[in-house]
């Protein structure tokens, strides 16, 4: 639990220095008066702020999140900082760039990180062709083979095998899904199968007897190659999840927090090295994405602001902003309890 409990800090902890620092440098970079950046939330355990430099540079008790805190952003407009600094005199191109980069760096983390997988471990292809099929299972008597290629998952374009794995874990109903198959001699064939029902610890569950063996590619370039794939392939995964959040397909109860992500740290983390850091590129991906969805209080929401503006062709009262993003960090934080509660309950209760 300790072990686990340290790499759950570490992680955390490492997506968002790199997500703050994002703001942090663009921030710097275009003049913007920083306040304060911090690591953690809750009460400072440890703070510097030299005499050259106004911002003050903290880690604070609970190791889950952070922030910078820019002039400008604050409801009550600070007089003590010349208006030059804050945030909302900048050009709209220079705040886009601020807000964008919190994500952008995840993204660039996460590439990178799957960089280094495809080096130390192996660059796995990402083609959605059958390996294997399990022998009496209903992929096999359907007549798929080995060599086989998907197309379409249920009418949805298939890029890569995550995107095969995504499209079959979300059957969870036992109805006939229907496969676009390129056969090894070109030929299309629609198919139409039925899961096989099983009865296992964790509940029911609907198997289609089909194996994707990692096959690594050679050469130089394999390792970008792969994580050019894989990053695109995870971004695909993250707008479904996001499509289904909003058409109701999947509930708020089933999105997970920092108790629910320290638990599958701990199953990661049994995996070895590759998975832990196949879980941050994950996360890290993660992350960026939501930042940017245009909610108040994310990225994205400040973003939209940017783009109002830029429609009116007049900025939006800042007061007005800030006050609307506030009552969004509000909303935010209710979502995040319901959420941890949620955790706690399948943690310990299921």
């Amino acid at each position: 639990m300790i072990i686990t409990l340290i790499l759950f800090i570490l992680i955390l902890g490492v997506i968002v220095l790199v997500h703050e620092f994002g703001h942090f440098i663009f921030a710097k970079m275009f003049g913007v008066y920083v306040y304060e950046f911090s690591i953690g939330m809750g009460p400072k355990i440890w703070s510097k702020k030299s005499k050259k430099d106004e911002t003050e540079y903290c880690i604070r008790a609970i190791p889950i999140g952070g922030f910078v805190q820019l002039s400008g952003e604050e409801v009550e407009d600070d007089k003590s900082v010349p208006k030059e600094k804050k945030m909302y005199n900048k050009k709209v191109w220079q705040r886009f760039l601020i807000m964008f980069f919190g994500a952008g760096n995840n993204f660039i983390l996460a590439f990178l990180i799957l960089i280094l997988c495809g080096i130390f471990f192996g660059s796995p292809n990402m083609d959605p062709v059958v390996s294997r099929l399990t022998a009496g299972y209903p992929m096999e008597s359907a007549g798929i083979e080995v060599g086989d290629r998907f197309l379409e998952v249920n009418g949805n374009k298939i890029s890569t095998v995550d995107d095969v794995r995504l499209y079959l874990a979300l059957e969870t109903s036992g109805d006939p899904v229907t496969f676009k198959i390129k056969k090894a001699n070109g030929n299309v064939v629609t198919y139409e199968i039925t899961p096989q029902k099983e009865t296992v610890e964790e509940g029911t569950s609907y198997k289609f007897g089909i194996e994707f063996i990692r096959e690594n590619e050679k050469g130089f370039l394999a390792p970008l190659k792969y994580a050019v794939v894989k990053t695109g392939a995870l971004f695909h995964q993250m707008f479904i999840t996001l499509k289904l959040l909003f058409t109701g397909s999947v509930g708020v109860d089933s999105l997970s927090g920092p108790v629910g992500i320290y638990s599958i740290v701990g199953q990661t983390r049994s995996a070895g090295i590759e998975s832990v850091l196949q879980l941050v590129a994950l996360l890290s991906i993660n992350v960026g994405f939501i930042n940017l969805i245009p909610f108040p209080a994310f990225d994205g929401g400040r973003i939209l602001f940017l783009i109002i503006e830029k429609i009116k062709g007049s900025p939006v009262n800042p007061k007005v902003e800030n006050i609307f993003h506030s009552i969004g960090f509000i909303l935010l934080l209710i979502l995040l309890l319901f959420i941890t509660f949620n955790d706690i309950v399948r943690m310990f209760f299921s």
